[in-house]
């Protein structure tokens, strides 16, 4: 595991894109100029990966949908990266018998049936088109890298291997084993990528215990056929497969309901709380100005705007775990030194006359004015520094409205008590019944946690009362009725999870950024510290990567080779991932964790990456029944 998984998959991609050959280190060669077909799954899978300026160096001069009306290009090669589904191989057929292409390299995301290869070759064979059709790849990239250290499974149809989509009660058998071997492919392709065969431990007696026995079997069918093993040669390191086996933690969603619902102070969980965001693009909406429209006239639809958070920006990669004020902070920052750099230039063109000439006349300047051509030469880099302030100003901005108007710093700090059974300094009723404090969603999140993370639920009489101020409200109690059914279950099942000695520390107020020249209007917002502490899912991986005393008695340990196993637990490799969905709290829990340990790595994984709103969504489903 030396190279992250984003560089791995990236890299696969890269070389499907050269033909399946390795990419040439030489770039002054001019590339092969091809075409680009995916099908919505291949879509999201590249997009987090490559920009189009990379698809473009790379000779892709055009990227379309496989079901997309298209016109004949017949003096270039397409490359096809889809998956292996009916529908899919029947359009390739018509795009055969259509001679849409001068050659076809078919590159399936999953791995594809002899049936579904043998209905292509009787079409190419029809078409007269067996020589066209160059190469066909399983390339086993079936899952979506998000970060370095985070990938999902799915996008498209995420549905069908949902919180909601398992643990539905008229679930029948051969429906769950559908579920289960979707989420199991897709995890095998993540460790053929990886180039690494896990040992894998999970929680008996749920569906983490069903991807574990299946993904235990696959493996081990796979490894038995050593001619044909995909865990053999340039994918593995030399002494990985013995040696550095990461342990991969598998965790049921069931295992911590309140974290999915808490409201939350980082800068990416809160984007994705508050904010339209998926596969790191987030979309805004941009203010009008305050011209307001003519009588009668129908109100300015409101622009949106999209952003594309990615590895590049570095101001993301380094503030997108801090607290939502110390980003506020950054971003001011950024700006003053940014404005100072500005004004520098405009210093220097002032000094020597050329206030307004154009930057023409400032490069053919003589020697003495090298400190201007300098500042001058720096102005593209300015300008990206530019551009990636006013991104985070502009996101950051449309937080914090959600965060003034929502009052989430007060949910945020009143729900990090009650998961560590702090004393509370407000009653719950008097923010359930407060109109100003939330929206209904906000209220009923806060409820549902107090009823998770409570050792006793309330009697009858306080329920109603609670139940009546949540109905005026406005909030929909399906949630709770599911909520109260599942936590009976868990009571008989298994202790409840615990949420360690977290806590928030109130730090007065802002230092910066309540400067009178600030972009952020902070006031009544509290400048909220995080203090760490290790969520349910990061508690499991500690007491099994450090060896401790109790390692959850109730996991269930596979493993290739008893040998290994011992290597595996003091290895510093391990993945985490949550059957049921996850979220962006979780994954900052566990990049705190592993920065907090040297040498460590982990990685996080989910079914699918879903906010509050979906989650309270799925609840809702799951109640209504």
């Amino acid at each position: 595991m030396a190279a992250s998984v984003r560089e791995k998959q990236t890299a696969a991609l890269k070389r499907m894109l050269n033909f399946n050959a390795p990419p040439l280190k030489n770039t002054s060669a001019e590339p092969v100029w091809k075409v680009l077909i995916y099908d919505r799954f291949g879509q999201d899978i590249i997009s987090p990966l490559l920009s189009v300026k990379e698809l473009r160096d790379m000779g892709i001069t055009l990227h379309l949908l496989l079901h997309s009306d298209r016109d004949p290009i017949p003096d270039v090669p397409a490359i096809f990266f889809v998956m292996p589904t009916e529908e899919n191989i029947d359009r390739i057929c018509q795009d055969l018998r259509n001679q849409l292409y001068e050659s076809y390299y078919l590159n399936f995301i999953s791995a594809v049936s002899r049936s579904k290869l043998e209905d292509i070759a009787s079409a190419a064979l029809a078409a007269n088109a067996v020589n066209q059709v160059t190469k066909v790849f399983d390339q086993y990239l079936n899952f979506i890298t998000l970060e370095d250290d985070m990938f999902i499974l799915s996008n498209q149809n995420k549905e069908h291997i949902s919180y909601h989509a398992i643990n539905k009660p008229d679930i029948m058998d051969t429906d769950m084993d559908g579920i289960m071997d979707k989420i199991v492919d897709s995890l095998f392709c993540f460790f053929v990528t990886l180039g690494a065969v896990p040992i894998i431990r999970c929680p008996r007696g749920n569906a983490a215990e069903m991807v574990a026995v299946k993904l235990d079997k696959k493996l081990r069918e796979n490894l038995r056929d050593a001619r044909n093993s995909l865990f053999t040669g340039d994918t593995m390191g030399t002494g990985q497969f013995s040696f550095q086996r990461p342990l991969f933690v598998l965790a049921d969603r069931n295992l911590d309901l309140a974290t999915p619902l808490h409201h939350t102070w980082t800068y990416q969980a809160l984007i994705h709380d508050v904010l339209d965001f998926h596969l790191n693009r987030v979309s805004v909406e941009e203010s009008q100005g305050l011209e307001a429209s003519p009588a009668g006239a129908r109100p300015k639809k409101k622009n949106q705007k999209s952003y594309d958070l990615t590895a590049a920006d570095k101001f993301w990669q380094k503030h997108k775990g801090s607290p939502f004020p110390e980003v506020a902070e950054a971003v001011q920052e950024e700006l003053d030194t940014y404005r100072a750099q500005e004004d520098e230039v405009k210093r220097l063109k002032s000094i020597m006359g050329l206030e307004g000439e154009d930057d023409g006349a400032i490069s053919m300047l003589s020697d003495n004015t090298a400190k201007l051509t300098s500042a001058v030469s720096s102005l593209p880099e300015l300008l990206e520094k530019k551009r990636l302030i006013d991104l985070h100003t502009n996101v950051a901005t449309a937080v914090l409205d959600h965060i003034k108007s929502r009052k989430l710093d007060v949910y945020f700090e009143y729900e990090e008590k009650l998961m560590s059974k702090s004393t509370l300094d407000k009653s719950l009723l008097d923010i359930i019944s407060d109109p100003d404090a939330g929206t209904a969603e906000d209220k009923m999140r806060l409820f549902l946690i107090y009823y998770i993370t409570s050792q006793q639920p309330p009697s009858e009489a306080d329920l109603e009362q609670y139940k009546k101020a949540l109905v005026d409200a406005g909030c929909d109690l399906s949630s709770l009725n599911y909520i109260k059914q599942w936590k009976a279950f868990t009571k008989m099942a298994a202790t409840p999870a615990s949420y360690g000695s977290s806590g928030v520390k109130p730090m007065g107020l802002f230092s910066r950024v309540m400067n009178t020249g600030s972009q952020f209007v902070m006031e009544g917002v509290k400048n909220l510290v995080l203090k760490q502490h290790n969520l349910p899912v990061t508690r499991i991986l500690d007491n099994l990567m450090e060896i401790k005393s109790n390692p959850v008695s109730a996991l269930v340990c596979f493993s290739l080779s008893s040998q290994t196993f011992i290597f595996s637990l003091i290895s510093t490799n391990a993945i985490v991932f949550v059957v049921g969905g996850g979220n962006y709290i979780e994954y900052q829990n566990l990049v705190d964790y592993t920065k907090a340990r040297q040498g460590k790595r982990v990685l996080y994984g989910c079914s699918e990456l879903f906010n509050a709103a979906q989650f309270m969504k799925q609840l809702s489903q799951l109640g209504q029944k």
